[in-house]
Parts: structure tokens; sequence; C-alpha cells
């Protein structure tokens, strides 16, 4: 599969996902550089899907990351699911990671 093919697919997942969902979990993370690290996640076939993220680098940078725009210079959208139970993940208010996403 070509990659153009490839994007266009993962992007038709995310949005469908996004659009169609009813329970949003949302999280923080810092990582090893100062960042901050904000996800919005649902779940689908038993697996929480990140479906927005957003980061806060230690110079202030803010970089998004959804089915509107996957990747850029600086990252992507993850694409593997997360679990809260292994990973190094705060649960975070819907209001806190709105306040990031908007920003």
């Amino acid at each position: 599969m070509a990659d153009e093919e490839r994007i266009a697919e993962i992007a038709a997942y995310c949005r469908a996902l996004d659009e169609g969902a009813t329970l949003r979990h949302h999280f923080r993370h810092a990582d090893e550089e100062g960042g901050l690290w904000y996800i919005e996640a649902v779940p689908d076939r038993g697996e929480l899907i990140v479906i927005k993220q957003a980061e806060l680098t230690s110079a202030g940078q803010l970089h998004r990351y959804s089915w509107e725009h996957l990747d850029d210079e600086h990252g992507s959208l993850t694409d593997q699911a997360i679990d809260p139970e292994e990973d190094p993940l705060e649960a975070i208010p819907a209001e806190e990671f709105q306040r990031m996403w908007t920003r």
C-alpha cells in the first residue's frame, strides 16, 4: 500500500473514532525533556486509541496532532494504543485537555 493511501486510511479511522465517540479519556504525561503531552483517547475493540494529542515542549512550543493533522516535522499522532495501567499517564479532566488543545 502506498504511503498516501495508508495516511488516508489512518486519518479516516481516527476521524470515525472522533466523530462517533461517546466516551473519551484524557491524560497528561511529562517527558524526559520537560515537555508535557496531553492525550485524548477513545475505546475501540478493547484498546484505548489516541485520537488527539498535544505536546507542549519545554521551550513553550505547542504541537497538535489529530486526524486533521497527522504529522509534521516535529512529530506525529501516535499509532500505538495506550494502557493507563502500564503507561506513565496521569488522568486529567476533559476541561484541562480542552484548554491545552484550544490554546
